[in-house]
């Protein structure tokens, strides 16, 4: 479950172009009610069974976008700080960290995933807000990061959840 959701022409056009705080945060809102939609209506049955996306529920998938947003919430600051955040290497790459979160979050009942995910989404927007204008409107380490952790990643996943609801 890596967190490619785009091709890579469409990245390297969205990379290039040149945009503001307001224009990347309409982008990213515009992404996360797609997500949204993506899942309004199911049934709590529905959000909890297994196969979604291999053998995650959506519940599980959702868990797994708040995992990501929490991680930009960690390290986007140390980039516009001019630090590098660590490799994902020390966890045994991406999926193995992936793993290990799903099987973190995998006791969290249903109504605390839900929670976390519209509160971490909140203070990811909140923090959004705060961030200096430069970071948003040329080609940064800041922005590629929070493309692959938000955005980019809800399309990936709100395609998936509809594919199986299709199914």
């Amino acid at each position: 479950m890596g967190r490619v959701g785009t091709s890579s022409m469409e990245r390297n056009q969205e990379w290039r172009s040149t945009v503001n705080r307001e224009q990347l945060l309409n982008r990213l809102e515009s992404a996360w009610a797609s997500l949204q939609e993506s899942f309004t209506g199911l049934s709590d049955d529905q959000l909890m069974e297994p196969g979604a996306s291999e053998e995650w529920s959506v519940r599980d998938i959702l868990a797994h976008v708040t995992t990501w947003e929490q991680e930009a919430l960690r390290y986007l600051p140390l980039i516009v700080n001019g630090q590098t955040p660590p490799r994902y290497s020390q966890y045994g790459g991406l999926n193995a960290f992936n793993a290990q979160m799903t099987a973190q979050k995998k006791s969290l009942a249903l109504p605390d995933v839900l929670r976390q995910l519209s509160s971490t989404h909140r203070r990811l927007v909140e923090y959004l807000q705060s961030v200096p204008e430069e970071q948003f409107s040329s080609e940064t380490r800041f922005r590629h990061r929070l493309r692959l952790d938000t955005y980019s990643h809800y399309r990936l996943h709100s395609t998936v959840i509809r594919a199986w609801r299709q199914r």
